[in-house]
């Protein structure tokens, strides 16, 4: 008897001093904080761009498949807007999305390589060449009014007639990926 009322008491101590776990949406609502509830829902929001291109470089073995946030975050970072997979894209032209690149360069762009010349510069790791070629088209090329493959190609693949054309055309795929709906926001 005396175990039986002292886990009865155990329990109504538990029961009474639970504080409740409320979602985020609803603890700021309680609280009025509306900065709170802006960093609580980004944290906790699945960005699509990252969801589409991982997917559409998973499905080619791509090696840069593991850094789709690192594209969509690069591209945020240097106001690449509308034009977040054009790092990506470039990739996927330049050396079949990472796949043939001059080894462990980890240069999937041909990023510093003069016409004619069979390597070019090479990059610490994927996450550092993602870094530099963003920041390098936004600044040698877009700031420049290079600012779409069209443009950027007479700079970037002279005298090549197709190299926009296939960076639209992988564009287009990676941002026509359709996410399943329980991975959408």
């Amino acid at each position: 008897m005396k175990l039986f009322i002292a886990l009865i008491t155990g329990l109504l101590v538990i029961l009474t001093n639970v504080t409740p776990v409320l979602a985020p949406v609803q603890a700021a609502e309680i609280s009025g904080d509306s900065g709170k509830l802006s960093v609580e829902l980004q944290e906790n929001t699945v960005d699509e761009r990252v969801v589409k291109l991982k997917m559409y470089l998973e499905e080619l073995k791509s090696p840069l498949a593991p850094y789709a946030q690192t594209f969509v975050t690069e591209a945020d970072t240097y106001e690449l807007g509308d034009n977040w997979s054009l790092v990506a894209a470039i990739a996927g032209v330049e050396s079949t999305f990472g796949k043939h690149i001059p080894r462990e360069s980890y240069n999937a762009w041909g990023w510093g390589i003069p016409t004619g010349a069979k390597s070019g510069i090479g990059f610490d790791n994927w996450d550092h060449g993602i870094e530099i070629v963003t920041k390098g088209l936004k600044e040698k090329y877009i700031d420049r009014g290079a600012d779409t493959p069209e443009k950027m190609s007479r700079i970037y693949a002279p005298p090549s007639k197709t190299w926009a054309g296939n960076v639209r055309f992988f564009m287009k795929k990676i941002e026509d990926v359709t996410v399943p709906p329980k991975l959408s926001i």
